[in-house]
């Protein structure tokens, strides 16, 4: 098993596939000039195969792709049916802001993934557009209802909150996950922004969210039998319609019942997503190193995982690499 020095069991395996995007949130990406991974840098689907199975051997069962947005990378299907072939993958997921989401879901379907992230923080086309510099929220809906139609449920939506932007959509998303069957995902303004922008004072917090839903809508009690090792803490309505689910990671942060780490696209191990050291997989797996040395290396940095991300003390860091270049 994968375990570090504070006996936190590691299962769950987030690879990057690309770093590119079709939007440009504020909270990941710059707006203008950015510049993405020379393709070659990329690993190819053949060296994700070969990492994902060693991380397997070592206990790994769930793993979800990431980007950028991981739908602009080319036949991404395909990874998902090679990914799906490794025995004793239980769980694999995907997130995407949706764009692409209408063109892709049915052969993502068929290529045998069940699990589905969508990120859409508004509901207003306006406050869409200003989040993500970009258009497309007509495409984002008809991705979601296009994977209702394909059999996927829950299609779980994810919304960055954030202070002074973000607040007019609360009541409008909590409606829509009643009505359309998502569950919503209210995610806290992390410090993980291009634009090294973020402060504590933007940061909407979930008690806050659960608040303004219960108020404007209806009471919110806590889902028994939570998963203690998932990020999001789940609520429903009292009356038992629409689920919503609260990832806290800076007001109430859940570092000690993390079980995840990450490869991003050009092949680095990232054992927190706050991490400020990355172990090069890449070199291994294009030099010819046997799995084994692969293993010892994820074992190697899984055991050197931090206490915690240390948001909220004055020892903290902000990473190099913005969200968009280390995996959502």
């Amino acid at each position: 098993m994968l375990v570090d020095s504070f006996g936190r069991v590691h299962t769950n395996l987030r690879i990057s596939v690309t770093d590119r995007c079709n939007i440009r949130c504020f909270y990941c990406m710059p707006a203008d000039n950015v510049v993405f991974m020379n393709r070659r840098e990329l690993l190819t689907f053949e060296e994700i195969e070969r990492f994902a199975r060693v991380a397997v051997s070592l206990g790994v069962n769930k793993i979800r792709l990431t980007g950028g947005e991981p739908l602009v990378r080319r036949e991404l299907h395909r990874l998902v049916r090679m990914l799906c072939d490794i025995p004793g993958v239980l769980d694999i997921g995907v997130t995407t802001n949706g764009i692409l989401l209408g063109e892709q879901a049915q052969e993502l379907w068929d290529a045998g993934l069940r699990r589905l992230n969508v990120s859409l923080d508004a509901l207003s086309p306006e406050k869409f557009r200003e989040i993500t510099r970009r258009d497309g929220f007509e495409k984002v809906i008809e991705g979601i209802q296009v994977a209702q139609r394909v059999g996927f449920d829950p299609v779980k939506i994810n919304a960055v909150s954030v202070r002074g932007l973000t607040e007019d959509e609360i009541i409008p998303l909590g409606r829509f996950a009643r009505e359309t069957g998502v569950e919503m995902r209210f995610i806290e303004f992390m410090p993980l922004d291009a634009d090294n922008a973020w402060e504590r004072e933007k940061v909407l917090f979930a008690h806050e969210i659960i608040e303004t839903l219960s108020n404007g809508i209806m009471p919110l009690a806590p889902v028994p039998d939570q998963n203690p090792h998932a990020p999001a803490t789940e609520f429903e309505f009292a009356d038992g319609v629409g689920r919503i689910g609260f990832i806290a990671s800076v007001s109430q942060p859940f570092c000690m019942s993390c079980d995840r780490f990450r490869l991003t696209a050009d092949g680095k191990i990232r054992n927190c997503l706050f991490s400020l050291e990355e172990t090069d997989i890449k070199s291994m797996l294009r030099g010819g190193e046997p799995d084994e040395a692969i293993a010892r290396a994820i074992v190697e940095s899984v055991s050197a995982k931090k206490e915690g991300h240390e948001i909220n003390t004055a020892r903290f860091i902000q990473p190099d690499r913005p969200m968009y270049s280390i995996g959502g």
